[in-house]
């Protein structure tokens, strides 16, 4: 078996493995990048509805999730949202903030996969692609066999491989398994971002409002979120709920203040006066859906004028519109979910260099790791922070 000698190993092609690639090509390193799939940075193509979310403009260390909210504090502090704008704007890639701080391509997510291409590719890195691999090891230094009967070998190894999230793209567990190889631990693992499906008894009850959609405060966890939620069939969806599904554990109730901009009281107390002989019913449905306020009343079993309304209907009405819960059965799960949550845990890595504390060499940076951004942006932005770390230290 003949055997190629590099001075890194990138496996996984993807944003992370991708920017490390470049700017480890840029130190003079000769790097290559290997992926069992055929085609580079699918996740990236499919991203911000084929416009790529590729960073966010406030990105911080608290808009992530991970055992130890410190932990990417570093990286992201090394490699900002604007140093990444400058890279899209030395390739004159458009772009535009859509809202709370998300750029987007104007065009087509590709750009983006062609601009870090085009970065790697000028520093000679090689792609190695449509290669599953059958071993790593490391009696000195990493030894990367592949299904091609291929032998690779470095100093360096870096994974890059994400998490479990859309499988139907080629998503696995390859990561994590070598990272338990080398007696890494792994934090528990689940699907994220990705809105909720309600509990089997629940179903009847919520089929109805299938289509709504209604701009809220939705609390998950100590976790609060303003943007639209969208009923569905099976679930409730909508950038509030899947930024809420991120704190989700199982048997956590949602939080959700309908009318996150209005006092209630005083709308009811000035309905009460003005239009006391309307059903209460259709009062709601002045402030929400109709076809949500109908089913809202008849919920809290509510019924006649405002006028009528006593002080006990009156409390829970207002408490429900301003804190109504709801208990999802569940997330959506692994094939709609933007990212996996948890990963590599950090108290194995450095935080400067996403190196491995107990065997050199090995890195591991973006989703594999155990943190985990909000929906927005966020996650590429920590590929491309945590990857320019790695690069930096390669």
């Amino acid at each position: 078996m003949n055997t190629n000698k590099y001075d890194v190993i990138i496996i996984g092609a993807g944003g992370a493995g991708l920017m490390c690639a470049a700017e480890a090509g840029k130190r003079g390193r000769r790097v290559l990048v290997l992926d069992h799939n055929q085609e580079i940075g699918r996740k990236i193509l499919i991203s911000g509805g084929g416009r790529c979310n590729f960073t966010n403009l406030g990105a911080r260390p608290e808009c992530y999730v991970s055992g130890n909210k410190h932990f990417a504090k570093s990286a992201l502090s090394r490699y900002s949202p604007q140093d990444f704008i400058k890279l899209v704007e030395k390739h004159r890639i458009a772009y535009y903030e859509k809202k709370l701080g998300q750029l987007f391509c104007r065009d087509s997510a590709s750009q983006i996969v062609d601009m870090l291409l085009k970065e790697a590719r000028e520093v000679k890195v090689e792609f190695k692609l449509n290669r599953r691999i059958t071993k790593v090891e490391k009696p000195d230094r990493f030894l990367v066999s592949d299904d091609r009967g291929e032998l690779h070998e470095a100093p360096c190894l870096v994974v890059a491989t994400g998490g479990l999230s859309i499988p139907q793209i080629g998503a696995t567990g390859f990561g994590y398994d070598l990272a338990r190889q080398f007696g890494l631990k792994i934090t528990e693992l689940a699907p994220a971002l990705d809105g909720f499906d309600w509990r089997d008894s629940d179903l009847s009850e919520f089929t109805n409002l299938a289509g709504i959609s209604l701009d809220a405060l939705v609390s998950c966890n100590k976790a609060s979120f303003r943007e639209n939620i969208l009923f569905t069939h099976k679930g409730l969806s909508g950038p509030a709920s899947l930024q809420a599904s991120l704190y989700f554990k199982k048997g956590s109730p949602l939080s959700i203040d309908l009318l996150p901009d209005l006092s209630v009281e005083d709308f009811l107390v000035q309905a009460k006066q003005k239009h006391g002989k309307q059903e209460v019913k259709n009062i709601l449905s002045e402030i929400l859906p109709k076809r949500f306020a109908e089913y809202f009343a008849r919920h809290l079993a509510i019924k006649g004028t405002i006028a009528n309304l006593d002080g006990k209907k009156t409390k829970l009405l207002i408490d429900n519109l301003k804190s109504w819960q709801v208990m999802p059965g569940s997330t959506v799960g692994y094939k709609k979910a933007e990212v996996t949550r948890g990963g590599v845990e950090t108290a194995c890595l450095s935080s400067t260099t996403m190196e491995a504390k107990a065997v050199s060499g090995l890195f591991f940076i973006g989703e594999v790791v155990d943190v985990t951004g909000w929906l927005g942006g966020y996650n590429f932005q920590w590929a491309w922070a945590s990857a320019y770390a790695a690069a930096q230290a390669l």
